[in-house]
């Protein structure tokens, strides 16, 4: 089935849009009678991405409209891997990263997305083979919500704190650079529904800045909202990680995948409402379109301030990887920083970029 002219598959930089007929020039089936699909390749790449298998992408936290979740739903719906001879499909995950690392480690998924770098450090502490091939936001997602009547982060000692399966780096940071006693903290998992903190059932409350705060604005409560850069805290978010093997094995797979992902950032960048409503098409237990439009338009807003210009959206800066593992470190939950050259990867990112901008797939 050939790519709706509407959402044709636009390849930017310094070579031109591909006009729909260009688009539509080359076509792909597969020797089971699978019908023809129009491609944005030539045969032999478009049959070496086929050999890649299926490609299984599993989110972060169900189908919310986050940077590096957005982006992969909406390259499927528009037909962009179908164009790029990719097979992809779609797997809700439940919020443990850990256990999504783990599911790439072996095997059983592809691509996986990330809440930031430390959590690849993280995951490579806990034996999971896995390697970040795009950072896109370079601030910590991270952040701290109190009660109206907290002026000093110390004034947590001795109080409540929920979080939603651990302490998140960046906010264990931000207490320490502020002088709290964490032993002073009672810890608990509190779940993903803000209101246990207007409720007081919970005297702070992490979260992300672009979830739980429009949550609370629009029960029409007030808090205060502690952002760990403003404590010298460096952070990252939206990571895309994949098996380095299996990456090292189907290159133009890869590129390709982060390709896709690339031009439906693009499209979603213009057409909001549209790609959250694909996510929303997902979703079978009901979505709040309007609140995930707001999680969308808050984290690619702070992926494009946090992006340099020139650099590639997803670059990754080692040096900016470093400070965030000396967090890890500083907080006892590394013992050392490992080398973080193998785990974090750039060289399928920037095979499909020239500076900044996305380029036309090269044949093999």
């Amino acid at each position: 089935m050939p790519v709706p002219v509407q959402h044709r598959f636009r390849l930017l930089g310094p070579v031109a849009v591909l006009s729909a007929t260009a688009l539509l020039a080359t076509a792909c089936g597969g020797d089971d009678g699978t019908p023809e699909v129009a491609v944005a390749i030539d045969r032999e790449r478009c049959d070496t991405n086929r050999e890649a298998g299926p490609i299984t992408f599993v989110t972060g936290y169900h189908y919310q409209a986050s940077v590096t979740q957005m982006e992969v739903i909406a390259a499927d719906a528009l037909g962009y891997f179908d164009a790029l001879c990719l097979d992809v499909e779609i797997q809700p995950g439940n919020g443990d990263l850990m256990g999504n690392a783990q599911l790439v480690s072996a095997g059983t998924a592809r691509f996986t997305a990330m809440s930031n770098e430390a959590e690849v450090l993280q995951a490579d502490a806990r034996d999971h083979e896995v390697v970040g091939i795009a950072t896109y936001g370079h601030v910590p997602i991270s952040t701290l919500l109190t009660g109206p009547g907290i002026d000093d982060l110390t004034e947590l000692e001795g109080r409540t704190l929920g979080h939603q399966s651990m302490l998140p780096a960046p906010v264990e940071a931000m207490l320490v650079e502020a002088g709290v006693d964490l032993d002073t903290i009672e810890q608990v998992e509190a779940g993903y529904d803000p209101s246990v903190l207007p409720r007081d059932q919970v005297q702070a409350l992490t979260g992300f800045r672009s979830n739980e705060p429009h949550r609370l604005d629009a029960m029409g409560e007030e808090y205060t909202q502690w952002m760990p850069e403003d404590f010298g805290v460096v952070g990252s978010f939206g990571v895309m990680v994949t098996d380095p093997d299996w990456a090292g094995r189907n290159p133009t797979a890869t590129e390709d995948f982060l390709r896709a992902v690339g031009h439906a950032f693009d499209h979603c960048q213009d057409a909001a409402e549209e790609c959250v409503g694909y996510a929303a098409d997902l979703d079978r237990a009901g979505y709040d379109a309007e609140h995930n439009l707001k999680v969308w338009d808050t984290e690619r807003e702070l992926v494009a301030s946090s992006t340099p210009d020139g650099d590639p959206r997803g670059f990754v800066d080692l040096d900016l990887t470093e400070r965030e593992a000396e967090t890890l470190l500083a907080n006892g939950e590394l013992d050392e920083i490992p080398d973080l050259e193998p785990l974090f990867d750039t060289r399928y990112l920037e095979a499909v970029h020239e500076g900044s901008d996305l380029v036309r797939p090269e044949s093999n």
